[in-house]
């Protein structure tokens, strides 16, 4: 049997959706000076530096980047992040990842957060596919699709063209 795959996302169409988050983001947070960008390693760190990125053309807001380490084979070993606790303390932050499947990955982030006051706290993800195993919600989202469990979603956003695709 093989492998089809079905495009979701193209370039520009994910250009689109986080120039449209980023504005969300500037939205919720117009009155901030700086923001927490924290970005799931990998594909959630890569798109936290878009939305970095976009987020310095739109706004006055200094977006800082964090990269959250997550071990999601183990999701309950030490979860690290790049900024220091200090650095995010009583900031505005947003928790970000490609893909929301079944919510854990997004869960076990917004636990380790918690133990920091932090002004406001939201989550942003680029495709949201309604598998949720845990109560966690998406504050900002691209696209939400209805899949079916044994289908899997691939984000693309490195290299010059980005695309996310059903296979």
């Amino acid at each position: 049997m093989s492998i089809t795959k079905n495009i979701i996302l193209n370039h520009q169409e994910i250009q689109h959706k986080i120039r449209r988050i980023a504005y969300q983001i500037y939205e919720s947070n117009v009155y901030e000076d700086e923001i927490i960008l924290a970005g799931i390693q990998d594909n959630g760190y890569l798109f936290a530096k878009k939305l970095k990125q976009n987020l310095e053309k739109i706004s006055d807001i200094k977006p800082r980047l964090c990269k959250v380490i997550i071990d999601k084979k183990n999701p309950l070993s030490e979860i690290k992040t790049s900024l220091k606790k200090e650095e995010y303390t009583n900031t505005s932050l947003v928790l970000i990842d490609d893909v929301l499947n079944s919510g854990s990955t997004l869960i076990y982030g917004v636990k380790h957060f918690l133990d920091v006051p932090l002004k406001q706290f939201k989550t942003a993800v680029l495709v949201n596919r309604n598998h949720k195993k845990y109560p966690v919600k998406a504050d900002f989202k691209g696209i939400s699709l209805s899949t079916s469990l044994n289908e899997h979603v691939e984000v693309i956003l490195s290299g010059k063209q980005f695309e996310a695709y059903l296979e």
